[in-house]
């Protein structure tokens, strides 16, 4: 059977479009001067719309988003041993009930795009595993209305990710919509899912280097790319 876990919000919170991230490990009080009492700077106009549709590589027909799912998150079963060489992170990855999108697909994914050699792992820094079990790392996909909650005191409106403690929350607004700074719906996936977790493992956000080089995946290239060009990869 999955296992399932009504929803908590983390005790610290990390969001594409924050300030400076909290250090990695113990989760801090909710008063913490790390930013993250803050509001995003730019607050999106879009507003999520009943229904989804979810798909992989390229942007799907449709992008409806349900607003909201059960509130429960269901952890993907299996486990899934490194595949390189290094320190082993775990990673357990948890979806929303009522999110429509295969789970193990998600996992594939989120997992495929952290043991990518342009990834953290680069160079054997470290290695990733999948759990079903307590993790280093909680990859979670939920709809606007779950991630907003899991994110506070952040307002993310639904439609920004955010970290959350140990959690890297992404919303489901932006899994299925993407952004417009990012033409392939697959490339923001895999930037999404290596910033967020960037910020679990202690990695603060970064500013463009340059007119038409390549943003740093820890830039929050959600809100503006330019001048930079789209990135997805730590080490690209």
């Amino acid at each position: 059977m999955l296992a399932v876990a009504v929803l908590a919000a983390g005790a610290t919170w990390w969001l594409v479009g924050g300030g400076s991230p909290p250090a990695a490990g113990p989760a801090a009080s909710s008063g913490a001067s790390s930013g993250a009492t803050s509001s995003p700077t730019r607050t999106p106009t879009e507003s999520p719309t009943p229904t989804a549709t979810v798909t992989t590589g390229a942007r799907p027909t449709s992008t409806s988003v349900a607003t909201a799912g059960t509130g429960r998150l269901v952890t993907v079963p299996g486990d899934v041993a490194a595949p390189g060489r290094g320190p082993v992170t775990t990673v357990r990855v948890r979806v929303e009930q009522g999110v429509d999108v295969d789970e193990a697909d998600f996992a594939n994914q989120v997992m495929a795009t952290l043991n990518d050699s342009r990834s953290w792992g680069h160079g054997g820094r470290r290695s990733f595993a999948r759990t079903d079990a307590s993790a280093d790392v909680d990859v979670v996909l939920a709809s606007p209305t779950t991630s907003a909650r899991l994110c506070r005191p952040l307002q993310t409106f639904g439609k920004l990710s955010c970290r959350s403690g140990r959690q890297a929350v992404l919303t489901s607004y932006r899994w299925v919509r993407g952004t417009p700074e990012f033409p392939e719906l697959s490339v923001y996936r895999q930037y999404v899912v290596n910033h967020e977790v960037g910020h679990v493992l202690g990695h603060g956000h970064e500013q463009c280097p340059g007119a038409g080089r390549l943003a740093p995946v820890m830039q929050q290239q959600t809100k503006q790319v330019a001048p930079c060009r789209p990135n997805a990869w730590p080490y690209p």
